[in-house]
């Protein structure tokens, strides 16, 4: 028996039981469903995997297409707030209408007569979102890959290009104990002839060997293309092309310049498929906007948003943090997932924060506040340091805007939930009392 919601949240609620697991890495049950709606994709797609840096490529290679006057489809995961980010038509979040009337289509494929397939959440969404990308008039498709490469969903569809952003420890249980085997899933995305853009600097030798293996067109930074700049401009070079003069991407943080030279390698290794002109670069580069990724939002105090979940995120984020200048004090409003690696993210962050709001997530994935909290004491060593722990993360935020003076800061990192909860109703803007002097 098929279903026929009429709201996309009634959809979303019957896709997350309808599996025995949340993840399940194999791609035979998607691609024949697939199979049974016909999705085919018939424009360049652009595929990008990797530990961190997934969003922000993703958003700047759809920044400079939409200034080359290209019409772009990007899909990425998990949302912040609302499903309906997950699915960008040139630029613009998808709205709901369409997405259910996909969600019914993939349901119909998944019943087919006595052969029903059982498909999870992130299957049978990226299914739908497929099979609205299918119908749009797209010059370019951009595939954000949900979790490793090799079995997820969005690999069913051919990339004319991969990109592989970086190689970390995440996700352990599900892709393996270490980067050669992490390296291996997010190798599953190359193809045979086409380029494949590894702006990892020091790859696992599983990467490279696969792209041998498979004789994919392999663009490694350092080697295939180089970055240089000052504290102005950047400029970027490799195989025949530079660009000079470039801006530092409108994403702040240092780690962003690895992947707008990414990004720029693989619009050059498309070049006959996408031509774009250089002020195309400079301009989607300026323009680029994506919340939650080392967001600052000016008031007082200044909030941070980053939705850094492993070690390599959270020692960028540190090193951004470090970067900012002087503040009095740093609030840091936490919650996580309880498969990360806490111990590394604490231990690395702990020395510049002050002031720790724990706080449960909404996701029976996540830590409670208490477990959170009991963690960082183990580690602690910080006398006059503090800890409190919330319900939620705007309770959490609340909490630490009452604590904080006009001149402190606010961060708000851990999850994609620690930060969609601060942004429930738009972007706040803090404005702290000044505490009395003692």
């Amino acid at each position: 028996m098929t279903h026929n919601f009429q709201t996309l949240d009634d959809w979303l609620t019957y896709c997350e039981h309808l599996h025995p697991v949340a993840i399940d890495m194999t791609l035979e049950r998607v691609r024949t469903v697939s199979q049974r709606m016909g999705i085919t994709l018939t424009c360049p797609v652009i595929t990008v995997a990797g530990t961190n840096g997934k969003g922000s490529t993703c958003a700047m290679l759809e920044a400079i297409l939409l200034q080359a006057g290209y019409r772009t489809a990007v899909y990425t995961s998990p949302h912040l707030v609302h499903f309906e980010e997950r699915l960008r038509l040139n630029g613009q979040p998808v709205d709901a209408a369409p997405l259910i009337a996909a969600f019914a289509d993939a349901e119909r494929a998944r019943c087919q007569k006595d052969d029903v397939i059982s498909l999870t959440y992130f299957e049978f969404s990226t299914l739908a979102v497929l099979d609205l990308i299918r119908q749009q008039p797209l010059d370019v498709v951009i595939l954000e890959v949900g979790l490793g490469g090799r079995l997820d969903a969005v690999n069913i569809i051919e990339p004319d290009c991969a990109i592989i952003t970086s190689v970390d420890l995440d996700h352990m249980a599900l892709l393996g104990p270490d980067r050669e085997a992490i390296g291996y899933e997010k190798a599953g995305i190359m193809r045979t002839g086409k380029p494949v853009i590894v702006s990892d600097p020091v790859p696992p030798q599983s990467v490279l060997d696969r792209a041998l293996e498979v004789n994919a067109d392999l663009w490694r930074v350092g080697l295939d293309f180089n970055v240089s700049g000052d504290k102005q401009q950047w400029g970027w070079a490799g195989r025949g092309r530079r660009y000079a003069g470039l801006a530092y991407p409108s994403l702040r943080g240092a780690n962003q310049l690895v992947n707008a030279a990414g990004v720029v390698a693989a619009l050059t290794a498309l070049r006959e498929q996408l031509p774009v002109t250089a002020q195309a670069v400079r301009t989607g580069l300026l323009s680029v906007e994506l919340p939650g990724r080392f967001q600052i939002v000016p008031g007082q105090p200044t909030l941070v948003l980053d939705v850094a979940h492993n070690p390599h995120a959270v020692a960028a984020l540190t090193a951004n943090l470090d970067a900012m200048g002087f503040f009095p004090t740093t609030h840091a409003v936490f919650g996580a997932m309880a498969d990360k690696d806490l111990k590394a993210m604490l231990t690395r962050i702990n020395p510049i924060i002050d002031k720790w709001y724990f706080t449960d997530l909404p996701t029976p994935r996540a830590l409670s506040a208490a477990d959170l909290m009991q963690q960082w004491r183990a580690l602690n060593t910080r006398k006059e340091t503090t800890a409190t722990v919330h319900t939620d993360p705007e309770s959490a935020l609340q909490a630490a805007l009452a604590a904080a003076d006009p001149a402190d800061r606010i961060v708000v990192f851990g999850s994609f939930y620690t930060v969609g909860g601060v942004l429930q109703d738009g972007t706040p803007r803090l404005s702290a009392k000044h505490l009395p002097t003692s």
